[in-house]
């Protein structure tokens, strides 16, 4: 069943709430001034789900010369598995296709099967890994691809 959200653009009033997020979401959390950064420049943006209890989730993402890149996606865990992450995916995807990006990467835990299942579901596929990625734990991220087309 999927959960009633509005995905819309973040803005700078939405910090506290997305790094409170993050904090519940992962173990080596972004600071509250990573996502001021990413929410205030020009080659990047933010998008929030929002139910009618307040942010249920958000998606990080920036381009430049044509390629994307996924930055940070989370969903409040108790609001998943109500097609959040992929309605989030699917409108920061067509944000990136409407700047005229050509492909899109992203890295995921590689023990991260429910991550890895929704973007191979939305057309993402392995082109590599980057050793001891991640901090806390310390875990290798798989780096996965998708091409934009126009459309």
């Amino acid at each position: 069943m999927d959960t009633d959200c509005r995905i819309r653009p973040a803005r700078p009033a939405d910090v506290a709430a997305l790094s409170a997020l993050e904090q519940r979401c992962f173990s080596d959390p972004w600071s509250e001034a990573s996502f001021r950064d990413s929410v205030d420049a020009a080659w990047s943006f933010g998008l929030v789900a929002e139910t009618d209890a307040g942010v249920a989730g958000y998606l990080i993402a920036r381009e430049a010369a044509g390629t994307g890149e996924i930055l940070n996606l989370a969903v409040a865990p108790e609001a998943r598995r109500g097609g959040i992450a992929w309605r989030l995916l699917q409108a920061g995807l067509a944000t990136l296709a409407a700047r005229r990006v050509e492909e899109v990467f992203l890295e995921v835990r590689a023990s991260n099967l429910a991550a890895q299942a929704l973007y191979r579901r939305a057309g993402f596929r392995p082109v590599g890994q980057r050793a001891a990625y991640y901090r806390s734990p310390r875990e290798d991220a798989l780096v996965l691809r998708r091409e934009l087309t126009a459309g």
